[in-house]
């Protein structure tokens, strides 16, 4: 029996990853692997693998201008004097006292609100966890909360909002990509709500994270306060220190807050209007310069730390793209659909969960649901044609079968992200307390919701 060579490559990838080699090898082995077992020789496969890493060009230069504008507005004071706002409501029920459960499910509330913003109202992506979330890391203590749980309310909003609501990073990936794709397969799109195909899918994330909140991680966890190292307090709160932070919340400017809305509006506005996550970054950073929040003299550190900042997961990114295309030029991405499709041989209950899963694997390997709909979209349109699946049914096969994997992926920036921010102290691991438990919370129950709505729909 031959193995399928994305199987492999994603099987290696994420055995290795979970045996905690680094992300970056894992992802360069795998690719390898699969592209040697898809006789593609060492020569064409690292030429297939380069080829994604330049096209990944764009994805280094937005994160790295994503992460100068966040770190422009962590120097307007804006996440620091919410942190400090938290804390000394903390502090306010006396030494040893927790926090009452207001505090607790306001601070989630928050998370949850700021995750999805990120995605369609202030456009700076996951930016802003390794910016809002390391001053947190003290209330969240104290308060003894899993950070395994902190991860999963984030991920909630990175991935639940692109897959629901049709703005911002949403419009891009439903109406840009999915329905585009969807259209040139030969489906008339015309009338097709995408909210009325996501919104049992993204019901299912919704119950993950019930779960998560209320079930799995409800239970206290005990953190040792562990300084945070000098990098990063540098790159996250300019070298005050979150006892510092906290006192001077009051004494954040009003010039400066009412600054950094403006830049944010700026960079909605232009992102809305040009497509442009990096012309959004780029004018919002201009507007803190203009105003002389970030200081001419200052602008290149700034600059330099929002670089800092992002370096490592834009990095993960460009290599996730290089293994995408490796598996791309290996042509076993259709013999993997085309296998799976001869197991149901007209059923369409076990059709839909085949799509699904085959969806998950794909989106597990690549750790993008923007990069998956393409490479699926072609050959799930006719086969859900001729299974007799309505075209909104067929919608949110495709728009969910993309999403899976998003969470859960180790080279995704939606477990990158929140790992970027609860790591600081070294007392996070990637693999353990962001991929596992975001893949347990989202994938199990996007695969049922999603594999509902294809049956009702």
């Amino acid at each position: 029996m031959t193995i399928n060579a994305v199987l492999l490559a994603v099987v290696i990838m994420l055995g290795l990853s979970l045996a905690r080699v680094h992300v970056v090898l894992s992802l360069l082995i795998g690719a390898i692997a699969g592209g040697l077992l898809a006789g593609l020789g060492i020569t064409e496969t690292l030429e297939a693998f380069q080829e994604g890493i330049r096209n990944g060009a764009q994805i280094a230069l937005s994160y790295a201008l994503l992460g100068a504008f966040a770190v422009a507005i962590a120097h307007s004071g804006l996440p620091q004097s919410l942190a400090g706002a938290v804390i000394k409501r903390i502090d306010a029920g006396g030494p040893g006292i927790k926090a009452s459960g207001m505090i607790k499910y306001t601070l989630f509330a928050g998370l949850v609100l700021m995750s999805c913003f990120s995605q369609n109202l202030i456009p700076i992506h996951i930016a802003f966890i390794p910016l809002l979330v390391p001053p947190l890391l003290l209330a969240f203590n104290r308060i003894q909360i899993d950070r395994r749980l902190i991860a999963c309310l984030i991920t909630f909003g990175l991935v639940t909002t692109y897959m629901f609501i049709p703005y911002g990073f949403g419009d891009i990936y439903l109406n840009q990509i999915m329905l585009k794709n969807v259209g040139e397969a030969g489906i008339d799109i015309t009338d097709i709500s995408v909210t009325k195909a996501m919104a049992i899918p993204a019901l299912g994330m919704f119950v993950g994270l019930l779960t998560a909140i209320f079930i799995s991680y409800r239970k206290p966890r005990h953190y040792q306060q562990v300084a945070i190292n000098a990098d990063a307090r540098d790159a996250v709160i300019e070298g005050d220190d979150l006892s510092k932070a906290a006192s001077n919340a009051e004494a954040q400017s009003k010039l400066k807050t009412l600054v950094a809305l403006a830049a944010i509006v700026t960079a909605f506005v232009v992102q809305l209007y040009t497509d442009s996550l990096l012309l959004g970054s780029m004018f919002g950073f201009g507007v803190f310069m203009a105003t002389g929040v970030v200081k001419w003299r200052d602008a290149d550190t700034v600059f330099n730390d929002g670089i800092k900042l992002m370096a490592m997961i834009g990095f993960i990114m460009i290599t996730a793209q290089g293994f995408a295309e490796v598996m791309k030029a290996t042509g076993e991405i259709a013999p993997l659909i085309d296998g799976a499709t001869n197991l149901f041989a007209g059923n369409k209950a076990i059709a839909a969960l085949v799509m699904l899963s085959i969806g998950l694997v794909v989106t597990m390997g690549i750790g993008s649901s923007f990069s998956t709909i393409p490479i699926i979209a072609a050959i799930y349109v006719p086969l859900c044609i001729s299974l007799g699946f309505s075209p909104l049914a067929t919608v949110a096969i495709i728009g969910t079968a993309g999403a899976l994997g998003d969470a859960g992926s180790p080279a995704s920036d939606s477990t990158l992200g929140p790992t970027s921010g609860l790591n600081v102290d070294g007392q996070h691991d990637h693999i353990k307390d962001s991929v596992v438990p975001t893949f347990i919370h989202y994938n199990i129950p996007l695969l049922a919701f999603g594999w509902i709505a294809a049956m009702v729909l």
